[in-house]
């Protein structure tokens, strides 16, 4: 299974301080690298807010970037003032090494386009560029794959589909969610404590083990429900879902709900 969240811009909302923002995005992060989700896709929803979104938007893509290339591409900004204070993910294309002489054939990496003396090269977070013959623009973020390592360093340029392990998140913005279900094309699972209990879905689960899942989840101060409005039934192959029937009555913080939810799904569709 392949699984994409979609979040609102309004998560944040009743965080006090931009320390707590910021803590509370490197909690969603981390339990989304955990739980292997490919996508990660901001909503504008009413009580939302630009600075918020923005704000959602850059520490997510900041945390799931290697650290070295972060400097490259995050210029200091207001949006990372805590960002020393975040937990790293830890995911393989994190865990890379820092002497080029331990880099061997059919390593991947990710890397920046750069321009040097008159040609395009991959800066990989060595000293020395590798040159590069791809179509990418400066400044956008690559993978490589080696095909020669040190000292002949050869690179060809792969897609994340192309790798194994996984290799991070994606972050993209929506502006209408019910116009994105509408055409997701694939499962959707609405979070929400109308839902049906997830202890009688595991058929369910079953059917759907080898799709692109979408899980939806509202805002602290409005449920799905809420936010769809009527055109809830009318989304193609969707389930509203109850992952917490336990804690009906209690309010249940999103990142907490994050974690949880994955954690669940995890299990249900574990083979």
């Amino acid at each position: 299974m392949k699984i994409s969240i979609a979040i609102p811009d309004s998560s944040l909302s009743e965080e006090p301080t931009p320390l707590d923002k910021a803590m509370k995005i490197s909690q969603i992060a981390r339990a989304c690298s955990i739980f292997h989700v490919n996508e990660i896709y901001i909503y504008k929803e009413s009580s939302g807010s630009d600075r918020d979104r923005s704000l959602l938007r850059t520490i997510l893509r900041y945390l799931e970037t290697p650290q070295y290339l972060r400097r490259m591409l995050y210029p200091m900004s207001s949006d990372l003032q805590f960002a020393g204070s975040l937990s790293p993910l830890k995911i393989p294309s994190h865990v890379q090494t820092t002497d080029p002489k331990k880099v061997k054939a059919r390593d991947i990496r990710d890397g920046v386009v750069v321009y040097s003396r008159g040609g395009k090269f991959v800066n990989v977070g060595f000293e020395e560029l590798i040159p590069y013959y791809g179509k990418d623009e400066e400044g956008k973020r690559v993978i490589v794959q080696f095909k020669e390592g040190y000292p002949k360093f050869s690179i060809k340029q792969i897609g994340k589909e192309e790798i194994s392990q996984y290799w991070g998140y994606d972050v993209k913005e929506i502006s209408n969610l019910t116009n994105f279900l509408s055409t997701w094309g694939s499962p959707v699972i609405l979070t929400s404590r109308k839902g049906k209990t997830i202890h009688k879905t595991q058929k369910y689960f079953d059917e759907i083990s080898h799709e692109n899942v979408l899980i939806v989840f509202g805002s602290p101060k409005k449920g799905v429900h809420e936010i769809v409005g009527k055109n809830i039934g009318n989304i193609p192959r969707s389930q509203v879902l109850n992952f917490f029937p336990d804690q009906a009555t209690e309010t249940v913080r999103l990142e907490e709900a994050i974690l949880g939810t994955l954690a669940v799904l995890n299990t249900l569709t574990r083979n």
